[in-house]
């Protein structure tokens, strides 16, 4: 099995303690990544497309949701196995596993993909704002910038309070609908009847209007960014890294998986069967609009029951934001190696939604966001590709998963649903160009001379990440963390310590760092070197995460520590997780070191706005001497 270097979410990785639970303590220490998971599956897209699909085809494409579920329990527990057994999340594998220029465009497509769930969110929030308390719809969008504060503050309590804010709104969503259910007295026999499949592939209009809401809700449910996350969340209990370590960590996850998406698909078929009781039983047969949906419920069964789905709306939408943005921050990291600050990574994301919501809003009028809430969960659909193949190529290698590689029944029933999900959007694209063609014939040009080009790019890199590690063996390169440079500060009169810090980044300045480290204590005093994993997954889960970036890290501050120690120096390694200055801050006060020798990343202005600040946060939260060791 190989051990590639690079920690996913480094300062939450590792930092659920497992070993030393038994029983059902030790499934709930596992239970909560897939819950973070779920939301992704009951988001306001979700809602779009199931009450587009309830009310024009009544029960019937319940069976839809229920294969699509099943897909999603293989794929995401597909993306748990990689995260468990390797240590590496799929951004991370992936750009272990193909070239620089594929990892870009991987990364593009998986950024447009986060664009378009936020997107749904974004328009969920504003519509809940405005049903219940008659907030124009721009403000509402407008307001939602603010969830920012939210997630930040969620994300510094902790791994577990924030599956805790996760799992709460969840629970309200349930109520909701379990209370909803009661009101509108679904058909049983009817709801029976609607998990016998429907054929699809017919030309007729209606066929092709429930392909595209089929693929919608398919987009909608399989999420892509959801298989990079779960690759990583699952990193942050720490397990013993034995087989029997990881086979019980597999187990233990698979149980949080199949519990949380079956809620999700009781949720989903919840909100499908409102649809079809409320509105296609009473003749409502194109309610594709949330707002208009909420209309009728009060129409039909008074005030509770639209209440209720508003506040059930606003907690799906602002339970998703959160996961959005760990989301882009794990595609970041992994395929184009970047890390920023997690404010301005979620503000990015958040503006490059806002903006065609907006849009939108003011040149096609309220009533045009349902339509783009439906097309933002087709174009998730299509980006699953290029999710899908990756991780079964990853989960199906032999040689790197080892006895944990999945067995051919797994691999031909994973290809099986990457066929049918491509295979549905290879006709869904091919029926919308027609349909462009047809309708908008002086348009010509534009769409053969734009849209069929990049379609075919578009297909043709399909291909290349389906044939590229069957074709081209790769070797498991460290992947590179974005650690600043370090030199010395020269002509300081040596002080003596007895406890001296040293900050590592693992660059070719860390030697600096410590001969001037020693100039101060010489052999007489201990040295701490300190070692903070910043990466997303690290930021939000803690001392919970352990993946390869964390265990690297650990083994490569060993070798400092066994250096000096063979040099007659006393010295022992520190990590820490999650935000470095906070981190360092800590260690400074636990391990009581009086003096602190630390490398300045040498940021100016604007990379002190992206990257943030160590060196200045450090000085002001501890009260003792800091050797700042700055680029010259």
């Amino acid at each position: 099995m190989s051990h590639e270097h690079g920690k996913s979410l480094s300062n939450v990785h590792s930092s659920i303690t497992t070993d030393n639970k038994t029983g059902w303590r030790r499934l709930m220490a596992f239970i909560g990544p897939a819950y973070l998971i779920s939301v992704g599956y009951m988001d306001p897209g979700n809602w779009a497309t199931d009450i587009a699909g309830g009310s024009a085809f009544g029960y019937k494409l319940i069976w839809v949701l229920f294969v699509s579920n099943l897909v999603a329990l293989l794929l995401q527990s597909l993306a748990a196995r990689l995260g468990i057994v390797r240590g590496l999340d799929l951004a991370q594998a992936s750009k272990n596993a193909y070239p620089r220029f594929a990892n870009f465009f991987l990364y593009l497509l998986a950024q447009i993909a986060i664009i378009a769930c936020d997107l749904a969110e974004i328009i969920g929030m504003a519509i809940g704002l405005k049903l219940l308390f008659n907030l124009p719809l721009i403000w509402g969008v407008s307001l939602t910038l603010t969830d920012t504060i939210l997630m930040l503050f969620l994300m510094n309590r902790g791994m577990r309070k924030l599956e805790g804010f996760i799992i709460s709104m969840i629970f309200i969503i349930g109520v909701s609908f379990l209370v909803e259910m009661f009101i509108v007295q679904p058909d049983i026999k009817e709801i029976a009847k609607g998990f016998i499949p429907t054929n699809l592939f017919k030309s007729d209009h209606a066929t092709q209007q429930m392909l595209y809401i089929t693929i919608g809700i398919i987009g909608a449910t399989v999420m892509p960014h959801n298989l990079y996350l779960h690759s990583s969340l699952v990193q942050t209990r720490r397990i013993t890294k034995t087989d029997e370590g990881i086979k019980t960590a597999i187990k233990f996850n698979l149980f949080d998986t199949t519990i949380a998406l079956n809620l999700a698909f009781f949720v989903n078929a919840a909100i499908l069967i409102l649809a079809a009781g409320a509105f296609f039983r009473n003749g409502y047969f194109e309610v594709a609009e949330i707002k208009d949906a909420y209309k009728l419920l009060e129409h039909i069964f008074g005030k509770v029951a639209p209440t209720l789905f508003a506040i059930a709306l606003i907690a799906s939408g602002q339970s998703s934001t959160v996961t959005g943005t760990l989301a882009g921050q794990i595609i970041m990291e992994g395929h184009i190696n970047l890390r920023i600050e997690p404010w301005l990574r979620r503000l990015l994301t958040r503006l490059l939604a806002i903006v065609p919501a907006m849009f939108t809003i003011i040149y096609f009028g309220e009533d045009g966001l349902g339509k783009l809430i439906i097309l933002s969960q087709v174009v998730l659909s299509l980006q699953l590709g290029f999710a899908v193949i990756p991780l079964i190529h990853f989960v199906s290698d032999r040689k790197r998963m080892g006895i944990f590689s999945i067995s051919n029944k797994v691999k031909l029933l994973a290809w099986a649903c990457a066929v049918l999900i491509l295979g549905l959007n290879a006709k869904l694209v091919i029926d919308q160009i027609k349909d462009w063609i047809a309708a908008y014939p002086q348009s010509g040009v534009l769409i053969y001379g734009l849209v069929v080009p990049i379609t075919i790019a578009v297909g043709v890199l399909l291909i290349y990440v389906f044939l590229r590690p069957l074709l081209f063996k790769h070797k498991d390169m460290p992947a590179q963390v974005p650690h600043g440079l370090a030199t010395a500060i020269t002509d300081l009169a040596p002080i003596i310590y007895k406890t001296i810090g040293i900050t590592i980044d693992f660059s070719k300045n860390d030697k600096d760092c410590i001969r001037h480290a020693i100039m101060q204590g010489g052999k007489r005093a201990h040295y701490k070197l300190i070692h903070v994993v910043e990466t997303a997954g690290a930021r939000y889960y803690g001392t919970d995460t352990m993946d390869h970036e964390t265990q690297s890290d650990v083994d490569n501050l060993e070798k400092y520590v066994t250096s000096m120690q063979e040099l007659g120096y006393h010295a022992e390694s520190k990590i820490g997780f999650g935000r470095a200055a906070k981190s360092i801050a800590q260690i400074v006060k636990d391990e009581q070191i009086e003096f602190l020798v630390m490398g300045s990343h040498g940021h100016k202005a604007l990379k002190d706005l992206i990257f943030g600040t160590t060196v200045n946060s450090v000085r002001h939260k501890v009260n003792i001497p800091v050797l700042v060791v700055k680029p010259q």
